[in-house]
C-alpha cells in the first residue's frame, strides 16, 4: 500500500491547527494501534510507516511550515459518526448582566455503519468480597459472573478480581477457553475482610493492561456494597490515568452503605457512570444489562478538549443518554462516554455568558476539539473542530426554545433540585433542603411519578424529625431522578 500524498493530519486524526502536544499524543496513540509487533494485517505496516513519516514532518516546525504550504484548501471532514447541535436560544442580547444559554450535542452511528460488528471486549470484573457481601449478595454475584462468562464471544477477553482488604486475581485476563474450570474458581469465592477499593482497582487495572489494545473495548466494572476509607484519592488518581489511556470504569453499588458521591466521581472521570442496585435480586439483571451494553458499543471513548473563552463560563454538563450522568468538569478533557449502536449519545451544556462577552456581534460559545475513538477503524478518527457561535443583537428572538431542549431542561431541573438539597444538608441548611425536596415531590406528582414523589415525602418527614435523610432514601431520590431522562427525537445539523 503506497501513501505518496496521504494528508499527514488526517493520518494522525488531527486538525491543521493541532498543537505540538496534540501531534505527539496522536502519534503515540496511532503507533500503539499500528505497530508491526502487534499487527500483521495486510497494509498495516505501510500505514505505520506513514504515521512515522507524518510525525517526523509535523513535529518539526520548519518542515511542518513547508508541508502546510503544499496543502490544498481543507475539505469538509468525512466522519464515521453523525453529529448535531441544538441551542436553547437563537441569539444572545447586549445586556449589562449575565445570561444563560444551553446546547445539546448529539453523536450517533451512521445508517451504513449500524450493522458493523462491535469491537471485542477486554473487561475486568472487580468484585467486592468483603464480609458484608456474605449470603444472598455473594451467591447472586457469583452466579451472575458465571453467566457473564458463558455469554462471552470467542473474541472477548475477561478477567475477574475479588477484593476486600487485599485483592486476588480469580481469573487472569484470557480468552477463557476452559470455562468449566473458570466457573469452579468463581464458585469458590468466599466473603471475608474489610473494603479497600483501591486494592481491587489496582489489581483490575493490571489485568486489563495485560491485554490493552486500541482495537478492543477496554473496561473495568466495579461492584461493591461498602465504603472505602483512606484510599479515595488513590482511586481517583488511578481513574484519571485510565481516562488518558481510554479505559473506562463503571461503578455499581449494592444496597445502602456504599458511597455514591465517590463512585460517581470515580466513574465519570473516565466517561463512565454509576448505578444503584437497591436489592440483591437486581444484581443479575443490571450487571448483564451492562455487559450487553458494552457489546453494543460503536465508539468507546468521546473526548472534548475545550479552549478557555474569556467571559464565557461552562457551568455544568450532563449526559442525557445513554447512562444519564453528570460530566466531570475538573479534568482538562471532558470524557463524554461512548456511542451505542442503538442509542445516540446526547450531552447538554450550560453556559454562563458574562456582560463583557456580548460586546461584539458574534459570540463564540465553544471552541474545542472533539475526539472519538472507534476500535473498528484501522486509522485514527479525524478530530472535529467544534467552534460554536451565536449572534448577539439588541433584542431577544421571539421564537421559543426547541421542545427537545425544554424536555431535557425540565428533567435536568428535577435532578439538580435533589442535588442542591443534598448540598444544603451538607452545609446544615435544613430548611432550604426541606423546601427543595417538597417542591421536587410536588413537581413529580404533577408528572405522574407517584412512587418517587412518595419516597421524597417520606424523606422530608424523616428530615424534619432527624435533621437528615436516610441513606437508602437519599440514593433512591438521586438515582430515581436520574432515571427520568429519555431520548429526544428532533435533530438539527451543526452549521
Amino acid at each position: 500500500m503506497m501513501l505518496p500524498r496521504q494528508d499527514y493530519y488526517s493520518l494522525l486524526g488531527l486538525t491543521r491547527d493541532a498543537s505540538l502536544e496534540e501531534i505527539r499524543r496522536a502519534y503515540h496513540e496511532a503507533a500503539l494501534k499500528l505497530h508491526p509487533d502487534k499487527n500483521t494485517a495486510a497494509g498495516e505496516t505501510e500505514l505505520f510507516l506513514g504515521v512515522q513519516q507524518a510525525y517526523e514532518v509535523l513535529s518539526n516546525p520548519a518542515r511542518r511550515k513547508q508541508y502546510d504550504a503544499t496543502l490544498p484548501p481543507e475539505e469538509k471532514l468525512s466522519l464515521p459518526y453523525t453529529h448535531y447541535v441544538m441551542y436553547s436560544r437563537s441569539n444572545l442580547v447586549h445586556l449589562d448582566e449575565s445570561q444563560m444559554i444551553y446546547l445539546i450535542l448529539e453523536l450517533g452511528v451512521p445508517d451504513e455503519a449500524r450493522a458493523s460488528p462491535s469491537p471485542p471486549l477486554n473487561v475486568c470484573l472487580v468484585l467486592d468480597r468483603s464480609s458484608s457481601m456474605r449470603g444472598e449478595k455473594m451467591d447472586i454475584v457469583k452466579a451472575t459472573a458465571i453467566q457473564v462468562l458463558r455469554n462471552l464471544r470467542p473474541q472477548d477477553i475477561l478477567s475477574v478480581v475479588a477484593f476486600s482488604d487485599r485483592a486476588e486475581v480469580i481469573l487472569p485476563a484470557s480468552y477463557l477457553q476452559d470455562k468449566a474450570r473458570s466457573e469452579a474458581k468463581i464458585q469458590m469465592l468466599q466473603p471475608s475482610g474489610a473494603t479497600e477499593i483501591f486494592q481491587g482497582l489496582e489489581a483490575g487495572v493490571k489485568e486489563v493492561m495485560r491485554s490493552v489494545d486500541s482495537k478492543r473495548l477496554n473496561h473495568i466494572i466495579l461492584l461493591t456494597d461498602g465504603h472505602t476509607y483512606g484510599d479515595e484519592q488513590q482511586c481517583l488518581a488511578l481513574a484519571s490515568r485510565l481516562a488518558e489511556l481510554g479505559i473506562g470504569i463503571s461503578g455499581m453499588g449494592i444496597g445502602q452503605e456504599w458511597n455514591d458521591i465517590f463512585l460517581d466521581v470515580l466513574s465519570t472521570r473516565t466517561g463512565g457512570s454509576s448505578a444503584y442496585i437497591a436489592r440483591p435480586q437486581d444484581i443479575k439483571r443490571l450487571l448483564l444489562e451492562k455487559f450487553e451494553a458494552l457489546t453494543q458499543t460503536y465508539a468507546e471513548d468521546i473526548t472534548l478538549e475545550l479552549k478557555p473563552i474569556e467571559d464565557v463560563e461552562l457551568m455544568y454538563a450532563f449526559r442525557l443518554q445513554p447512562d444519564p450522568s453528570p460530566i466531570a468538569l475538573e479534568e482538562k478533557s471532558l470524557h463524554l462516554g461512548s456511542i451505542q449502536q442503538d442509542a445516540n449519545t446526547q450531552v447538554i451544556f450550560e453556559y454562563m455568558i458574562h456582560p463583557k462577552a456580548v460586546k461584539s456581534e458574534i459570540l463564540t460559545l465553544m471552541d474545542g476539539t472533539l475526539k472519538v475513538s472507534i476500535a473498528s477503524q484501522v486509522m485514527p478518527v479525524p478530530s472535529l473542530r467544534l467552534r460554536l457561535q451565536r449572534p448577539v443583537s439588541e433584542l431577544p428572538e421571539a421564537e421559543p426554545p426547541p421542545p427537545r431542549i425544554v424536555q431535557a431542561l425540565s428533567r435536568l431541573m428535577l435532578y439538580r433540585m435533589q442535588d442542591r438539597a443534598r448540598k444544603d444538608l451538607e452545609k446544615g441548611n435544613i430548611d432550604s433542603a426541606t423546601r427543595q425536596l417538597q417542591v421536587l415531590a410536588s413537581k413529580l406528582l404533577t408528572q405522574g411519578e407517584r412512587s418517587l414523589a412518595q419516597t421524597i415525602l417520606l424523606e422530608v418527614d424523616h428530615l424534619q424529625k432527624q435533621n437528615s435523610l436516610t441513606i437508602e432514601g437519599s440514593k433512591k431520590i438521586k438515582y430515581g431522578t436520574r432515571s427520568l431522562f429519555n431520548a429526544p427525537s428532533n435533530k438539527e445539523l451543526i452549521s
